[in-house]
């Protein structure tokens, strides 16, 4: 199995601790959303991974390695940091050649992964020409290049259309179905929740979560039931009656606090109120990272005044 395995990780700038005594492990098999606000550490920590910073104390390894012992990275190790890091004068075929040439890679493998990132049509053009999208598929397709085990992409969907989201999205999905190690750092939590399976998330250099999504936006919600009635006032009524803290939302449907779908289904039944609505309410990625990093954003604007 090849993991990324961060043991005890701290990294010092001056007076400055980027990351802070940071333990975690992103397993094969499943995509690892990487979260946490501006300044947190996360790209400071991937930076770690690959050998590009040397920490001030603990490990970052790939497979019981470092980066830097591995005889071929780019088998073993892809990685997208700053899809800006290309030579821009060079086509995106020459760019992907080069790469592969350097690192002893089979050169079919420049055609297959501009093909797969849908770059095909646009090789022979010059990175300097390329949107800020086209240079994300190229930077995903370096990653790609050596077919490695353990992929790393830093906001891999920055500048890409909605069809380049829903790629990405997928690729992500298929890579994780066929065993690699996937970790994604990301700001878009609609997107991270679409595609992540796990999630690690850092807070001013330290770890705050480490979970299955799932079990992080349970952790970070409260039972809540949405419902709409054919007669709404006598639902309410009756679930007032039974204890429960119910209101009128904007759209007309009641939202029941502290409350389970099939709890006021059956009630509903009880005082045979056709139900018309029932669903359960959970919080989103978004409010439930924003719930946990609250206190961690070193970045905050101020509350707009009225």
């Amino acid at each position: 199995m090849t993991s990324i395995e961060v043991a005890a990780l701290t990294k010092e700038y001056g007076s400055t601790r980027a990351v802070d005594h940071l333990t975690f492990t992103v397993a094969p098999g499943k995509v690892t959303g990487f979260l946490g606000p501006n300044g947190a550490g996360k790209s400071t920590t991937m930076r770690l991974v690959l050998g590009l910073d040397r920490p001030t104390s603990g490990t970052a390894t790939v497979g019981g390695r470092t980066y830097a012992s591995l005889s071929d990275p780019l088998r073993e190790v892809g990685a997208l940091l700053d899809a800006q890091n290309a030579h821009a004068s060079r086509t995106g075929r020459n760019h992907l050649r080069a790469l592969a040439v350097s690192n002893g890679l089979p050169v079919r493998r420049v055609d297959e992964v501009l093909e797969e990132s849908g770059l095909a049509s646009a090789a022979g053009r010059r990175i300097k020409t390329y949107s800020l999208g086209m240079r994300q598929r190229l930077g995903i397709a370096a990653a790609l290049l050596g077919d490695p085990p353990v992929i790393m992409l830093d906001e891999p969907s920055n500048g890409l259309d909605p069809e380049g989201i829903i790629w990405i999205r997928e690729l992500l999905r298929r890579l994780a179905r066929e065993g690699r190690t996937v970790l994604v750092s990301s700001h878009l939590m609609n997107e991270t929740a679409a595609f992540a399976d796990h999630l690690v998330v850092l807070g001013r250099g330290r770890l705050l979560a480490d979970t299955p999504m799932r079990e992080f936006l349970d952790e970070h919600s409260h039972a809540r039931v949405r419902v709409r009635s054919t007669e709404q006032t006598r639902l309410r009524q009756a679930l007032v009656e039974q204890g429960y803290v119910a209101e009128f939302a904007e759209d007309g449907k009641l939202t029941v606090e502290d409350a389970k779908a099939e709890d006021i289904g059956a009630l509903a039944a009880r005082e045979g109120v056709a139900i018309l609505e029932l669903a359960d309410e959970q919080a989103s990625l978004e409010q439930a990272y924003l719930a946990l990093t609250a206190q961690d954003t070193e970045f905050a604007a101020a509350p707009a005044r009225p």
